[in-house]
């Protein structure tokens, strides 16, 4: 079993994440946008906010259950990573993703 120190509860363990999402792509000549900021922040919302924010992730998110994949920060980067680049309007796409844990400890997935 895996210890996690001062975050070792008996009911998991939490944090206050931090999340990075970085998007490439052709600026629109009329926007001067990669992607409609609006619609962005809708993919946000929808893909990470409405997924994440005051949940358990073991319990709440599926994806993350029992025998599933386990939540360390490296998995919810490239969780968010696959997620927002499947719903961003082409050809924008995401670049990276890093999730912060608290202000000494991110992970980051990358397209590279």
């Amino acid at each position: 079993m895996a210890t996690f120190g001062p975050c070792a509860w008996p009911n998991y363990h939490g944090h206050t994440y931090v999340c990075e999402v970085t998007v490439t792509g052709p600026i629109d000549e009329k926007t001067g946008f990669v992607v409609d900021l609006g619609a962005l922040d809708q993919i946000l919302k929808s893909q990470v906010i409405d997924r994440f924010d005051h949940r358990n992730i073991n319990l709440d998110v599926p994806e993350f259950g029992d025998g599933k994949l386990v939540p360390s920060g490296e998995n919810l980067a490239r969780f968010i990573f696959e997620r927002v680049d499947g719903a961003l309007p082409k050809p924008a796409r995401v670049v990276r993703v890093t999730v912060g844990e608290d202000q000494n400890l991110s992970a980051t997935y990358s397209r590279d």
